[in-house]
Formats: structure tokens, C-alpha cells, sequence
């Protein structure tokens, strides 16, 4: 049986089916790379998911006092929910890698996780069905450096925001792009999320795609919670390494 949405369910019929024939095209995997299936987070109960802010601002703020430890950064680095869309959903789990899909309609913002600076950005879409999956597959795509050290990948967009470049810094709340359905989307709007490190010098898509499960974050985010993955993030890549693109 699918695992149930966390949040509040848009208005998407056919939303499991779509989300399944999502899985079944992201399904690319790299030998010898963790797909972290034993560690997959539980689903949330979407009764108790409030709504993510339609008005999330690049303003600094404390963490909220019901924020947890590990994973609890300095008051000074904040957390916000990706989307701006106060009907956006996504599963807990995603295909056979860690990542999530955020489901929200076609351009809605985007935005910056948390305060850092651009990684790479993606302003054309290269993914072609008849050339190999995986490189390309996200089409339209920003990464940040979070100022915890963390990088946050979203892709599909329709747009990149005007102004990103490697190096710029960006602000928690910051629109970086649009919702989208760019790469190998299938066709449905939604945005792509990963959370990795970032690998510096020796990087790869598999690596950028997503490498610890985001649910637990974005329900604590869409909470007002104040929660980094940083503590588990670095964890990963003390027993995997940073592979290089053979």
C-alpha cells in the first residue's frame, strides 16, 4: 500500500497514482551507493500537518523553543518549508534513493531552505528520454550551501530566479525559482528535494539528488520548528565518502 501524503492533500486527482509512476521513472540508482532503504521515515499523520506560511520571509529568527537535538542549529541559522503553497504535499519516502517529491501547482515559489549561498544552478533543460537517466533528469535546478553546511537541491522548476549564480549569497524565504515540471518529471508539476553534503571537487547527480531522507525535516519546518539536518548529513558522509563519477 503507498504511504499516505504528509500535510494537506491539493487538489490533484489520481495524486498515488501519479506519485507512483513518479517512483518508477526516478528509479535510476549508481552501484555501490547507498539508498538508505532500511532508514526510511515514518509517515505523518496529516491531520495533525499544519499549513506551510505563504508569507515566509528572508528575515533571521531564534528556532522554536519545541525544536530538537540532534539536528538543532544555532539560533542564528533558520530553517524555512521549501514551497510557498499552502496546499503542497509529498510522501514521506521517494522511489529507492532518499529524496521527496513535493507535489504544488506550476509556479508557485520556491524558495531557499535556509540562509547560504549558490552552489550550481540549471537555467536549460538537457534531459532527453532517448539519453541516459540520470545526469539530467532534473531538468531546471538550483542547489544552496546552507549556512549549516548542508546542501539543498530542488529541480523541475520552470523558472530559476533572476540573479542566482554560483557564490550569491541567499536568504531563508528567498525565492529561487518556481514549481515546475522540467527533466523527467512525468509531466507532473512538483518539486524535486534533496539534501546532501556537498562533496567538493569530487560531486556527482547521484550524490546531489538526495542521500538522507527529507520528511522528518520538512514536517518539523512546516511546524515552525527549527531543525538541521546537518548532524545527520555529516554522518552519512563520514561512512560513505564523497564516491567519485567513474
Amino acid at each position: 500500500m503507498p504511504a499516505p501524503l504528509t500535510g494537506r492533500r491539493p487538489g490533484y486527482p489520481l495524486l498515488l497514482l501519479l506519485a507512483a509512476m513518479l517512483a518508477a521513472s526516478c528509479a535510476t540508482t549508481r552501484p555501490g551507493v547507498d539508498t538508505g532503504t532500511a532508514s526510511r521515515p515514518a509517515a505523518t499523520d496529516p491531520a495533525t500537518a499544519p499549513s506551510a506560511s505563504s508569507t515566509p520571509t528572508a528575515a533571521t529568527a531564534p528556532p522554536s523553543a519545541s525544536g530538537t537535538s540532534p539536528g538543532t542549529p544555532p539560533a542564528e541559522v533558520r530553517h524555512v518549508f521549501p514551497v510557498r503553497a499552502s496546499n503542497a504535499a509529498y510522501h514521506p519516502t521517494h522511489s529507492i534513493y532518499p529524496a521527496t517529491d513535493i507535489f504544488a501547482d506550476c509556479g508557485v515559489p520556491v524558495v531557499a531552505v535556509t540562509d547560504g549561498s549558490v552552489l550550481e544552478v540549471s537555467r536549460v533543460d538537457r534531459f532527453d528520454r532517448g539519453g541516459p537517466l540520470g545526469p539530467f533528469n532534473g531538468g531546471l535546478s538550483v542547489a544552496v550551501l546552507g549556512d549549516d553546511g548542508v546542501r539543498y537541491y530542488g529541480s523541475h522548476l520552470t523558472e530559476v530566479a533572476a540573479g542566482l549564480d554560483p557564490g550569491v549569497r541567499v536568504a531563508a524565504g528567498q525565492q529561487l525559482g518556481t514549481v515546475g515540471r522540467t527533466g523527467n518529471a512525468n509531466n507532473v508539476c512538483h518539486l524535486h528535494f534533496g539534501i546532501s553534503p556537498p562533496c567538493p571537487g569530487k560531486d556527482g547527480w547521484w550524490i546531489r539528488r538526495g542521500v538522507v531522507w527529507p520528511a522528518p525535516y520538512l514536517d518539523a519546518w512546516r511546524r515552525g520548528i527549527n531543525r538541521s539536518p546537518a548532524v545527520e548529513v555529516a554522518d552519512w558522509q563520514r561512512r560513505h565518502g564523497c564516491p567519485k563519477e567513474s
